[in-house]
């Protein structure tokens, strides 16, 4: 997986592809389809959610640059995998779903592991996690129409955001980053997630 999708496509940043050569994709994959674990695909994990596919995975982590030292934040924890890739890059992770059966799964999965840095939480993620704020870095797994109020407010000064942005169908991989207060945005490449459901997510019935 590393050397074939990723190394080949670019992915460069020498943490992240350690972090994916260590990290066992297949233990976050339903039994059926782990066979498929580590294609170039995105896998279904139930309850209408997917597992992204390795390649999205790794330039969204190589996008976020993450430290050592950092605290981050998660949105759309969905099987745990991205949260524990985190784990490994990073000093702490909070990581949030708004699907509880999810974060269940999720959470047990991580302790099993062994990820002891990473805490799962079921929650909106559109509104972020106060609690556990600031983050030096906020990654979102989930379209959304915004980079919302909520995780502006509670990212450090000099801190990032990778999410994808835009409409329900097709969506931009946006970089923003804090400088003086305020965000500075960059679109990077095109990208299909499931929808952010929130309260600055999408509601039942808005389309775009």
């Amino acid at each position: 997986m590393v050397q074939h999708q990723l190394r080949r496509r670019g992915i460069s940043n020498e943490r992240v592809l350690q972090a994916m050569a260590t990290v066992p994709r297949h233990e976050f994959v339903p039994i059926n389809y782990r066979h498929a674990a580590y294609e170039d695909r995105v896998l279904p994990i139930g309850w209408g959610q997917t597992i992204s596919q390795p390649y999205i995975v790794a330039f969204m982590l190589e996008q976020l640059a993450p430290q050592p030292g950092d605290r981050v934040l998660e949105v759309g924890a969905g099987s745990g995998y991205q949260a524990a890739l985190l784990g490994v890059l990073c000093q702490e992770v909070y990581a949030l779903d708004i699907i509880e059966s999810l974060t269940e799964r999720a959470g047990a999965t991580l302790q099993r592991l062994g990820y002891d840095n990473v805490h799962i939480v079921t929650g909106d993620g559109s509104l972020g996690y106060p609690a556990a704020a600031p983050y030096n870095r906020i990654i979102v797994a989930a379209a959304s129409p915004q980079i919302t109020p909520p995780w502006e407010e509670q990212l450090t000064e000099g801190g990032r955001i990778v999410a994808p942005v835009g409409s329900q169908g097709i969506q931009q991989c946006v970089v923003a980053e804090k400088k003086q207060g305020e965000l500075q945005v960059t679109e990077s490449i095109g990208c299909v997630f499931v929808p952010l459901l929130g309260e600055y997510g999408w509601q039942p019935g808005r389309q775009s």
